[in-house]
């Protein structure tokens, strides 16, 4: 019973979200990603001027947590995935396209495109731009290997995290919703930021801009709203037209010439404008009865001799009811068995 109420409730056509839901750009938002645009400035300078920030990336490396703590390597190799671009994007991805199925919206996916697009764009250059190597690359102690041809930092698996695993909280209708998915984002960027450490795979400076660069792309998201809602209307546009084009190439039901016919009235009345000689005009009037099944000329029937029941052979009744006995003509043959 359960499992049919289910199925009824997915098959229900919901209606399409308004944007009243759409997070804005608001002064709390706006301090916010300020506040994380200097801090994410600060972070750069620190290890681009060899501060103690780089120090303490030096002492955990040296500290080697997975030797350390050995028995957690196995499970954090695949925990680790979570920040991984393709596989959570397809997971999320796909997530995200059921729910536009279900509001008969793009919007989410656009919204995640957008985010991705803006993740790449921005960590990317950076990463290539500084040109950092990692902990197993590192080639001078207590050297920042700036500039030495590496891309690790910012930590694109953290900031992936945050963003990807953001959305979710981002695009979220309902309060309660967005808090929990606000705490799932924060356990999986936090999760998989201190992973990367743990595997040496990543220094703490590179976690620490990998979480500022994330938040800088999710607090600041608003603002690509508008492109995002003309996108979204010329999507569904392109839809409206696509299903317009199909209406119009699919086949018209045959219907009888004489249904047709019926349907437009039953007066008729010789000539008329635009008629033929001789050519009768259907006239506006009630709906026609269906037409009678034509009724043919009566046929002669051949004359029956009447038997009386259990009489002998040859005997008939007259209309009056005097009964004649006709004489046989033959002997009567042999009885067959």
């Amino acid at each position: 019973m359960r499992t049919e109420r289910i199925l009824a409730r997915l098959e229900q056509e919901p209606e399409r979200p308004s944007n009243r839901g759409v997070p804005r750009m608001s002064r709390t938002r706006k301090w916010l990603f300020g506040s994380t645009m200097v801090l994410y400035v600060l972070i750069v300078a620190a290890v681009l001027l060899s501060t103690q920030l780089v120090r303490v990336d030096w002492q955990i490396m040296l500290f080697r947590p997975y030797k350390q703590w050995p028995e957690y390597h196995a499970f954090l190799d695949y925990f680790v995935v979570l920040g991984q671009r393709a596989p959570t994007a397809v997971l999320v991805a796909a997530w995200l396209g059921w729910r536009s199925w279900r509001q008969r919206t793009p919007r989410p996916l656009l919204v995640l495109a957008t985010s991705l697009l803006l993740l790449n764009t921005t960590v990317g250059a950076v990463k290539i731009g500084l040109g950092r190597l990692g902990p197993h690359y590192a080639t001078e102690v207590g050297s920042a290997e700036m500039f030495a041809g590496g891309d690790i930092f910012p930590s694109g698996h953290t900031a992936n995290a945050v963003v990807t695993w953001g959305i979710l909280a981002y695009l979220a209708t309902t309060p309660r919703a967005r808090r929990l998915l606000s705490v799932v984002a924060a356990f999986c960027a936090l999760g998989v930021g201190a992973t990367t450490v743990y595997l040496g795979t990543h220094w703490v400076s590179d976690v620490l801009l990998g979480w500022a660069a994330g938040l800088v792309i999710l607090l600041g998201l608003p603002w690509c709203e508008p492109w995002i809602a003309r996108a979204e209307a010329l999507v569904l546009d392109y839809h409206e037209r696509l299903r317009a084009f199909a209406r119009r190439r699919s086949p018209v039901p045959y219907a009888p010439v004489g249904a047709s016919l019926a349907t437009r009235g039953e007066g008729t009345e010789p000539g008329g404008e635009g008629a033929l000689p001789g050519e009768e005009v259907p006239t506006a009037g009630p709906p026609a009865a269906p037409a009678a099944r034509p009724h043919h000329a009566p046929r002669p029937h051949a004359t029956r001799t009447d038997r009386a029941p259990g009489g002998p052979a040859g005997g008939s009744r007259r209309p009056g009811g005097e009964r004649t006995v006709t004489p046989r003509t033959a002997p009567l043959g042999p009885r067959g068995k």
